[in-house]
Formats: C-alpha cells, structure tokens, sequence
C-alpha cells in the first residue's frame, strides 16, 4: 500500500502545485494541503483517472475515507468543502475534469448536499481527540501549569490594563532587554561559535564583564567556565529570542542591524519586542547541578506569577514561598529534594525567580510583598491568554478607546455593557463622544457587530449626537443609520433614508445572525417574510455594495428551506459575481 501511496502522490503533484498557484488567484482561501489529501484518496479509492470524478466519489472519499487519514480534523471541518470545491472548479476551468465526469454543477450540488455531513464527520473527530487530550493533559500537569487555576482565573473580577503608550515607557526601562542588546552588540558581526561551547573562556570573561556579571574562576567541580555561567546564556537566549542574535552560516553568528536602537522610538515597535521575550519568564526557574532537580522546579517562575495574579495583583512572599515549597513536592517526586537544593544553592529558590521577573520589569518586591507592575500585569494576560484560558481583562477606562468599547460591549451582558459605556461616558463630552463611536464604527467596514454596537450608542444619546450624524452621511457603512436616526429626531433638511439604505440595514442584521449560527440566521431570515418577500428582496438586494454580501447571499442559498428562495439567492450571487467581472 506505501508504494501505492507514493506512487499516487508523485502523480499527483505537478497538478497539486498547478492548482495552488492557480487557486492564489481565484480560490485564495483554499486549503492545498487538504485538496492534496483528498486528490491522493480519490485516486487510490475511487478512480484511476485522477481527472474523473463522479457524484459518488465524493461520498466515498469526504465521508467514508477521509475521517479515517485526516489529520487535522477542526482545520477539516473548516475548509475541506471549499477546498474540494475550488478544486474541482480549476479542474474544470483548466479542461482537466476528464471524460466520464459528472458535470461540474451536479458535483457542486452533490458537494452542498453532504457538506453538512462531512462537517458533522469532523467535529466528531475533534470532539473524539479532545477527550483523549483532556485524559492526557490531566496526567502530565506541572507545576508551571495554568489549567489547573482556570476556574480561579475566570472568577477573577475584571482586570484593568494600562494604555500601550504608559506600557512603553517601562518596557523601555527593561533592564534585561538593555542587556541583551549590550550583549548582541559585543557579538557583533559573524563572531564564530563553537559546537561544544558557545565562547571560549576569554570571550566568557568579555561578555561577562559587558553584562555586569561577576566572572567564576571555573565550572562545577573544576569543569568548563561555560557550565558555570548559566546567567550569560539565559540573556544569550534571551538576545535570540528578540531577534537581536541571528545565525549567519554555520556557526556563525551576527547582531541585528536594528539592535543597537533600543530602545526603539515607536511604542508598537517597544512593546512588540517586549512581548516576542516574554516566554523568557521560564528562565528564572533555578538552575541546579542535577539535571533531574532541576526539571523538578521547571515551571516555578509561571507557578509565582499565576498565584501573585489570583491574588489580585500582589501576595507576601512568604505565602509565596510556603505555597510553591507544597506544590513542586506535590507535582514531582523530587520536588521536596529539589527545593533544598535550590535554597542552598540560592539561599531561597525564589531569588533567581524573582530577579529575572525584577529584571524583565514584571514584578517588584517591597517589604516582603511581590507586586505585579502594569506591566506584569499585561504580560500574564498574555500567557494566560496563550493557553486558551478565560480572563477578564480590559483596557482601564480611562485608557479605553471607542473600538476598545465597542468590540467589548458587544460581548458582555447588557447590563454590564451599560455600566461600561457609562463609565466611559463619564470622561467624555457627549457630542465628542459620539464622534468618536462612529470614527471607530467606520474603521471597518466589514465590520457590523461594530456598526451596529456604535449606533445604539450614539442613538441613546438623542439630539447632542446630531453634528455626529451629519459627519457619518458621509461614511458608506455609517449613511443607513445615520440618515434613519436624523430621520426619527426630526432633523430638518437631513437626507431621507433610502431603500439602499434600508438594505444596508438588513445585510448587516443578517451578517450578525448568520456569526450566530445556522438556527439564527434562518430565524433572522423569517422575521424578513415569507418566501415571497424574501424572493422578491433578492432580486434587488444584490445591487447594495455591501462587503459581505456574496457569502451572506450564498449562505441564504443553502440554509433557507424554500426552494424557491434558494434559487433566487444563487441567481443573485450570479448577478453579483457577474457585475464583478
């Protein structure tokens, strides 16, 4: 079977690589790797030709075969029927769906037909190995783990975060950065590296002194100096991790051009390097002369931070340090070992911990009591955030921008949306205020959960929003709504609204229904009419310029139950795609 395998693919591949340049151009969303899966089965299950297909090779190879061999069943459920469907559309358009095909429009129709069953095949398959990962991921917690805390985590109340132009300011005072950059700078330009060790002694000497570091006169136990500056190689890694090290050849390597700016003039710029190193925290977990101690305490700089942060941002070291003693015993069997060594060696295991957080900026220590800085704050966010773990955090309202309102309001309960929009409003003149909601609605178009969060906030605030709405006329995404609500205040000399606007207003009610779920739109789809009245809001519809209109109009094709508006929907798509060309 493997030589049959291989013997397909290599057959396969100069129409895969085709096709993929191909679908750049005119199906740029496909997934190659998934239509490369497909192709290789149908030519090994139902076809010799791999340029025939029939309406029942699709069955065959999406429902009977595929949940068998895919992979990656979530990316499957996903993509794998548009990607079948682009594929076999170039097969079609560039004269290779061979004799004895069924015609390209009964495969579409067969592709539509079983499309909800191969996603239902795959979400199965997703479920499946979830379940297997959730009894794996309970056997292999460690003490750095975040899983175990994710109720803790979820319950915590909201969590304010400073503004990106104040987070700058300390990421740029972020002493292990400036020595990761002093350090890159040393290396300089194609400086040559060993394979065993990274420096020679006198280069050990030199970075060290670059560093502020004081020089061990040797190794453990009278070995190498490079086994006896673990501290170097953190901020060595540290240097790579910020892309201001980068291999040049074999054993070689060069500073960035950029390092010797840091720190850099753009905020963005400061905090997108802030974060690339922030994985680094995992550099402060000790360091012992036994390999198996050591990765007994691996993990203790995340376990520091998640407890400091489920105290609300700060926690007596000595509660701390009783905690941690208790959980490296529990997580490993040499844990209690461990943690002797390392207060031997260190004097408390948490001083190591502790100065890489201090020098990463994300943690202060004053009279006993670890704090996180704003800082330190934002980056456990993140981490937290990385393992798909719920928290609640927000910009601090006096920090929080219009988009920031909008995109959170918009998925909060209304009352606690309310009481955020009216601790917003508190800072804010109301007609500058809804200047400002509408600035951020109209930066996206394509955006209508936005849109229409923006409206229904400019609207509660009546007549002192007016200049806003004149302003928004001129805004495509924003007219409908702007024209309706200075219609409903009785603005004299305002524009009517029109029945593209009103259009408008629908297409973007139907975008927000059909994020919801197919039970949704279809309910949203009711509400319109009936069958009638839809049929006859689809003949004309097509002409409003809507960014989403081809997909919702494709969705109306497939979901809605009357045939009659299924038909109607596609022959609108036409017209649409049509009028594209």
């Amino acid at each position: 079977m493997t030589d049959r395998i291989e013997a397909a693919a290599a057959e396969l591949r100069p129409l895969l690589q085709e096709f993929i340049l191909w679908a750049r151009e005119n199906a740029p969303g496909s997934d190659s790797n998934l239509v490369g899966s497909v192709a290789l089965w149908h030519r090994l299950t139902a076809s010799d030709d791999v340029g025939r297909w029939k309406r029942a090779d699709l069955r065959t190879v999406l429902l009977d075969r595929m949940p068998q061999v895919v992979e990656d069943p979530e990316a499957a459920a996903e993509g794998m029927v548009p990607a079948v469907r682009a594929y076999l559309t170039y097969l079609s358009e560039t004269g290779r769906l061979a004799k004895g095909s069924a015609p390209l429009q009964d495969l579409l129709t067969e592709l539509d037909r079983i499309e909800d069953d191969v996603v239902d095949a795959m979400e199965d398959l997703v479920t499946e190995d979830g379940d297997d990962y959730d009894e794996d991921e309970d056997d292999s917690e460690g003490l750095g783990d975040f899983e175990p805390f994710a109720d803790d985590l979820a319950a915590l109340p909201t969590i304010r975060l400073r503004p990106d132009s104040e987070l700058a300011v300390a990421a740029r005072r972020t002493v292990l950065i400036g020595k990761a950059r002093d350090l890159a700078v040393w290396v300089g330009t194609e400086r040559r590296v060993g394979e065993e060790n990274l420096l020679t002694d006198d280069e050990i000497t030199e970075a060290l002194a670059v560093l502020g570091f004081p020089a061990p006169s040797g190794g453990a136990d009278g070995g190498p100096l490079a086994d006896a500056v673990p501290a170097l190689w953190n901020v060595w890694n540290l240097a790579i991790d910020l892309d201001f090290l980068q291999p040049e050849g074999e054993d070689t390597v060069s500073v960035d051009a950029d390092t010797a700016e840091w720190p850099f003039e753009d905020d963005d710029d400061v905090l997108d390097a802030w974060l690339t190193g922030l994985h680094s925290v995992d550099y402060g977990d000790p360091e012992l002369d036994d390999e198996e101690a050591t990765i007994a305490l691996s993990g203790l700089t995340r376990a520091l931070l998640v407890r400091v942060l489920l105290a609300r941002g700060s926690k007596p070291l000595a509660e701390l340090r009783t905690e941690l003693a208790e959980a490296a015993a529990e997580y490993d069997d040499l844990g209690a070992e461990a943690w002797a060594a390392a207060s031997q060696l260190y004097g408390d295991p948490l001083n190591p911990v502790l100065d890489w957080l201090s020098g990463y900026g994300m943690v202060e220590v004053e009279h006993e009591q670890v704090r996180l800085t704003p800082l330190g704050m934002e980056g456990v966010v993140h981490l937290v955030d990385d393992e798909d773990i719920e928290l609640d955090a927000r910009p601090a309202i006096d920090a929080m921008t219009a988009l920031d309102l909008l995109s959170f309001s918009a998925e909060l309960p209304e009352e606690e949306a309310d009481a955020e929009f009216a601790a917003w409003m508190e800072l804010r003149e109301p007609g500058q205020a809804a200047k400002e909601l509408l600035r951020a609605a109209a930066e996206d178009d394509a955006d209508a959960l936005v849109r229409v969060q923006a409206a229904s906030l400019v609207g509660s605030l009546g007549e002192v929003a007016v200049p806003a709405w004149w302003d928004a006329l001129d805004e495509p995404s924003l007219r409908p709504y702007a024209a309706t609500h200075l219609a409903q205040l009785g603005i004299d000399d305002a524009p009517p609204p029109t029945q593209a606007d009103t259009h408008w207003l629908i297409l973007d009610m139907l975008t927000i229904s059909a994020g919801l779920g197919r039970p949704e739109f279809v309910s949203s789809l009711d509400d319109i009419g009936p069958a009638q009245t839809l049929v006859t809001l689809l003949d004309v519809i097509w002409k409003v310029p809507h960014p989403h209109l081809e997909e919702l109009l494709e969705a109306i094709g497939k979901a809605h139950p009357d045939r009659q508006v299924g038909k109607a929907a596609k022959r609108a798509l036409f017209k649409v795609r049509s009028d594209h060309n």
